[in-house]
Parts: C-alpha cells; structure tokens; sequence
C-alpha cells in the first residue's frame, strides 16, 4: 500500500514539482494526530477546526507531503487543490479502481452495520477481505476506509450511509460496487427526504456509477425493493422470510436460548443456520449475507461456521447479565423499525420477572416524530411490563402505551440521565430483564452506566 505522489496527484486533479513525482507515501489521514512516517496529511477545512494549521504538525510527526486548499508556510511537498475533501474522495475512487476487487456496498434504513459484519464474516471464510471499520460510512469514512485496504485485497465490504438526496451518488461513485445490497426501506432520515419513496429514492443512488455487470441484492419482504424487480438496470437477487418467491427464503425460524436457528433454501442449497443473535431482524441481515456469499461462491458449511459465530460490533444488541438482571444494550442509534425490533426481542425473552423498556427519542423522523413515538408506545405496551422513556418527544410513547392497555402507573417521563437510573435502582430486580435503547444523540448507554455503576458493590 504504497503510493508515489505523482499517482496521488493525478488522481485527485493537483499538480506536482518534478524533484517530488517519486516521494513515496504510506499512508493518507486527515488526523493530524495519526500521522506517521511516509503520510500524506489532508488538511481539511471544518467549522470549527482549519487542517491548514497542523500541518507543522503533520510534518514534524513524519508527513512527507501534505494535501491543501492553499499553499501553507512550511518547507513541505505540497498538493494543491480546489476542495480537499472532494480530493480526499478522488484519491480514494483512483485507488479503489486500480485494484481487481471485489466490492460489496450496504445500504439501507436500519441494519446496515450489523449486515455488513455478517457479509464481512461470511467472505472472510474464502477471501481476504476488507471491510468498513466502526461506522466509517460517510464522504469522509468511506474514502479513509478504501485507503487502508491492502492492495491483496479480493473482497471489501462497505457500509453506506447517507440522510440527504445525492450523498449516496457521490459515496457510490467512489465505491463503485459490484454487489449493492439495500436492506430495507424505514423511516430514518425522513426528516431530510420527505416520505419512504423519498428514502427508497435517495437508496437506490447506489446503483448510479455501478458497472452493467453489478448486481444487486434487495430485500424482498420490502414492497418498496420488490416493486423494483422487472426494472431493467441491473440484475436483482432477493432474500426474505414471508415472501417466498425470493431467490434465498428463511424457513423454519425457532428464537432458542442464546440465539435463533432456521432453514435456508436458494440458489439449489439448502442448510440450516444458527445464529448467536436475537430477533426476527437479525435473520434479514444474515439472510443478505447468505445470498452475498452464495452469489461469490461461499460454501455453505463456511457459511455456517461463519454466523454461528458471529459477534455484533459497538453498542448495537448486547445482551449481558449483570447483578442476576439481563441487559439488552442497544444504544448505537434508533428509529421506528429498529425500535420495534428491539422490543420484540425484549418481549420474546423468557423471564419469570420484570421486562422494563429504557427509551430514549427517535430523531430525524420530522413531521413523523409525534405519530412514530405514539406508535412505538402502544407496541411497547404489549412487550414490556414497566415503560421509562427519555427526551422531548418520548413522551409520546407514555400516551401510546397507555392507549395500549398498559397501567399510567407503570409508565415515566424522565428529563434525566441520573433521574432516570435512580429509578431504575428502585426497581430493577434480580431477574428483570433491562431494554435500554434510543437514537445516539440520547446517549442512553450514559443511563445504562450509571445504573450499573450504582450496583456494584
């Protein structure tokens, strides 16, 4: 993984001395602090933050060329261009082209990263593989992820993130995947695009810069995706559980203690699969996995040693038992659809004492946010004996779970974190089991924290 800056120039459009055509760089971050020896230092310009000024910095730490929008006053190798962050992209796109990989691109409403774990695990069974790191998904994430690929890649899996009309044209023209896998159609980031044809719209920008050869793997429970199946750009492969006419169906489906086990028929395969995960919604992120490593001509037996042992990554389900209680951690982000999921999973979960669901907001759902919250409520009415939520709009869910069938008495508005877990130290007992969740901005893993710093002894 080693450039010459002449190769890097080309790629992101600047030009360069003839003495420095020849410099080598290692590596490429826009961190002043992870620069290293042989980096190029990317000097972005933020709202808060101008990279212009780190780039002593960067050079004293061992940068050998630095990436601007203006020359700067140090003795440094120097590409100038119009927008560093564009030329950040660029560089990445001119990398990624000139590599004879593989790539998987993972979009959708909810899911996204947990998909793209199990893809990545599933791949990884026959190929080297590269994949998205944490939630790199963004202009700045994805770009900084296919820079660190080794150049023996075969296979990388990207997640994809957007939340506005053109941000997932310009990821997948950086990308460019030859599998595009969206797994379902939800209600995040309605705010920003209006309706769910809106975010189906602003979602099927990933097959803008794909080649003719691509192919892409749809969600085929989704009416939205399955509406889409006779469109002639591109060829369609769909998974599901309900709708039966999809090219790998989910059969047989049994949530078992630590996990849930079920059949797969497609392709001509048929195998069984466990999973060490909870939850209908999990078995729609493997079955998209499935159909990727069928598609790439995974075996099936690697198939199965690869989900069976499957670890979720960051705040995303962690279930854990803690002081006799279970605790279901689900803190990483939350909307309409994951929320549902991550009740059902608390509702189906066998205990002899309290289910109690910790929520927090759902954001960016718009002129939605009343509705969803009221919704969310009266579902949760029907899953959990205690509900205590938090935030501006969470109140909402009070009203729904109460329209429910569920007792005013069993429901509480916190406007605090340390509110909230002091109440939770009252009534949480051995043998609960605990559902905290909510969409990042709520922070609701603080909750979770002070809750349990409280009880150890």
């Amino acid at each position: 993984m080693t450039w010459t800056l002449n190769t890097l120039a080309t790629w992101c459009g600047a030009e360069v001395k003839p003495q420095e055509k020849d410099i080598s760089v290692n590596h490429i971050t826009f961190d002043s602090r992870k620069v290293q020896e042989g980096s190029l230092f990317v000097a972005l310009c933020g709202q808060r933050v101008d990279g212009h000024d780190f780039a002593q910095s960067a050079k004293e730490k061992g940068a050998v060329a630095v990436l601007v929008e203006h020359p700067v006053d140090v003795e440094i190798p120097q590409l100038v261009v119009e927008n560093t962050a564009k030329a950040f992209g660029a560089m990445a796109a001119g990398y990624r082209k000139s590599l004879p990989i593989s790539v998987v691109g993972i979009t959708g409403s909810v899911g996204k990263t947990s998909t793209k774990e199990m893809v990545a695990a599933v791949l990884e069974s026959t190929y080297r593989t590269s994949k998205t790191k944490e939630n790199h998904n963004n202009d700045l994430g994805l770009p900084m992820t296919i820079l660190s690929m080794e150049e023996d890649t075969q296979m990388a899996v990207l997640e994809m993130g957007m939340n506005h009309f053109g941000e997932m044209a310009y990821l997948t023209s950086i990308a460019r995947p030859n599998i595009a896998v969206i797994t379902n159609i939800g209600t995040a980031h309605i705010e920003f695009l209006g309706s769910r044809e809106g975010i189906l719209q602003a979602k099927m920008e990933i097959m803008q810069s794909m080649d003719d050869d691509a192919v892409a793997v749809f969600n085929g429970d989704e009416p939205l995706l399955w509406n889409l199946k006779d469109s002639e750009v591109h060829k369609k492969y769909y998974f599901g559980v309900e709708n039966t006419a999809c090219h790998v169906v989910a059969e047989d489906i049994q949530p078992m203690d630590g996990g849930i086990r079920f059949r797969v028929r497609g392709f001509g395969q048929e195998f069984e699969v466990f999973l060490p995960t909870e939850g209908m919604h999990t078995v729609y992120n493997a079955l998209a996995a499935i159909t990727v490593g069928l598609l790439r001509k995974v075996k099936p037996e690697k198939i199965q040693i690869a989900l069976s042992n499957f670890k979720n990554v960051g705040m995303r389900q962690k279930i854990s038992v803690e002081k006799g209680m279970t605790i279901i951690a689900d803190c990483y982000n939350a909307g309409p659809e994951s929320m549902e999921a991550a009740l059902h999973v608390l509702g189906d979960h066998k205990t002899e004492g309290k289910r109690i669901a910790v929520l927090g907001d759902m954001l960016e759902l718009g002129t939605r946010s009343q509705a969803e919250h009221y919704r969310i409520g009266r579902f949760a009415a029907s899953q959990a004996d205690l509900l205590y939520v938090y935030g501006t709009n969470s109140d909402r869910m009070i009203t729904g779970a109460v329209t429910g069938g569920m007792e005013k008495s069993c429901c509480q508005h916190f406007t605090t974190h340390e509110a909230m877990a002091e109440k939770l130290r009252a009534v949480a007992k051995e043998g609960d089991v605990l559902l905290f969740k909510g969409s990042r901005g709520m922070r609701m893993e603080h909750v979770l924290q002070l809750f349990l710093e409280d009880h150890q002894g």
